[in-house]
């Protein structure tokens, strides 16, 4: 007989021979920074997380801090939206005043910045929206997400993380950051971006829903496995130096995938939303365990192969260690 119990009989031998483990050293924060004052408003549907002014930030970056998340991801909440989302590339801008404002005070921490329009447009799209066509026109989309790439280098971002699934925006960021003499400055990009309805809650967040339509003409479908191979080789080869999966849960096994056909290259998996705030409504029924479900959400996407994980569990998981 093979006695495989052997190795689970007591905590420590469980522990000795764990194959993979979650530390917060592996967890990213997502923040929603809003243009205003004195606001910290909550979010409904994303129990402990706010919008945050700008005045907000010391408090908050303090806790970061305190409780040892070694990165942020930055997405706005502009005061002002319009057709082609300008306020993007403001050098004075919201997402652009909170990364200097970081970087200032807490150098340590390392700054993400989300790169997409549709927190900026009045129509919620990511991208400059094409009435005839009906639907986002890449290629002039393309020449703003360089202008947005190059304002959030110039105020210290250290990571450029383009988000709208457009078809070459990876090699367009590259060559805008590389033109504007900001070509250490890496990209991890958002290769494969699922069209998923986990997505809710942080429309909310964001303030960022579309007023029409949706976005399937332009993030994935999520019958699709090979083709999730193929937008990652691309972006690869245009330049990206991280690859991300979004949302995680749903999609461990595209994250597996992903790390065994670009096993070279870091890769983050996001656990969106619709996923922290299921867990969050289901232990508030009781009906699961939340720290338990908490750290096993995060064990598996570790387990399927995410280098790292953007998630709105980290301070919660930051203090129970």
């Amino acid at each position: 007989m093979i006695r495989m119990r052997r190795l689970r009989k007591t905590p420590a031998l469980r522990q000795f021979v764990q194959e993979n483990t979650v530390t917060v050293s592996d967890l990213v924060l997502p923040l929603f920074i809003k243009a205003g004052h004195h606001i910290k408003n909550p979010i409904a549907s994303m129990p402990g997380h706010f919008q945050l002014s700008l005045d907000q930030l010391p408090a908050e970056i303090t806790e970061i801090q305190a409780l040892k998340i070694p990165a942020v991801i930055l997405f706005a909440i502009p005061a002002k939206k319009d057709a082609i989302g300008s306020c993007a590339w403001d050098d004075q801008g919201v997402i652009q005043e909170a990364v200097r404002f970081i970087k200032k005070t807490a150098p340590e921490i390392l700054v993400i910045t989300d790169l997409c329009f549709c927190e900026y447009t009045d129509h919620g799209h990511c991208g400059v929206w094409d009435a005839d066509k009906k639907c986002v026109d890449n290629d002039k989309t393309l020449e703003l997400l360089a202008k947005q790439a190059i304002s959030h280098a110039k105020a210290g971002a250290d990571i450029i993380a383009p988000s709208g699934m457009m078809d070459s925006m990876v090699q367009a960021v590259r060559v805008g950051l590389d033109a504007a003499h900001f070509q250490d400055i890496p990209i991890l990009s958002y290769a494969v971006k699922y069209a998923s309805c986990f997505y809710g809650p942080f429309r909310e967040a964001a303030e960022g829903a579309p007023q029409f339509g949706d976005r399937k003409s332009y993030q994935m479908n999520p019958a699709n496995a090979n083709e999730a191979l193929k937008e990652a080789e691309l972006d690869a080869l245009e330049g990206a130096d991280m690859l991300m999966v979004k949302p995680a849960q749903n999609y461990l096994d595209i994250v597996y995938r992903m790390k065994q056909a670009f096993p070279e290259m870091p890769l983050g998996a996001y656990q969106v939303s619709g996923e922290f705030a299921m867990i969050k409504a289901a232990a508030e029924k009781k009906w699961i365990d939340h720290d338990a479900a908490m750290r096993e959400s995060l064990l598996s996407i570790k387990r399927a192969g995410a280098d790292f994980i953007i998630t709105y569990f980290a301070k919660e998981f930051a203090r129970l260690q």
